[in-house]
């Protein structure tokens, strides 16, 4: 019953895990945008910003869905344990209270 073990999570994510993600969605965003202006002429304007909105929009879902699965993935969950585990009050230094020297 008392065979309870503490755990330490650790996140491992960098930049450069998500670097890549972030160049494809605005080629992606930038993209649409020279769509857009494509379709741009004086009697399909409203067609123009739609495409760009429905392709920002579409994309977005996928962006948050990689971002929220690189982190996941980038989380270790490890037991620790108790007897290899270092005791706090030991292993910090002792701590002296600031002199003024003057």
């Amino acid at each position: 019953m008392n065979n309870i073990q503490k755990y330490r999570i650790k996140c491992t994510l960098t930049f450069g895990d998500i670097y890549g993600q972030i160049i494809v969605w605005l080629m992606v965003v930038f993209f649409s945008i020279a769509g857009g202006v494509a379709l741009w002429t004086s009697s399909r304007q409203i067609y123009a910003l739609g495409a760009i909105a429905l392709v920002v929009v579409l994309s977005l879902p996928f962006l948050l869905f990689a971002f929220v699965t690189t982190l996941l993935n980038h989380i270790e969950v490890s037991s620790v344990d108790p007897s290899e585990e270092e005791n706090p009050e030991i292993a910090t230094p002792s701590q002296q209270p600031a002199t003024s020297a003057g």
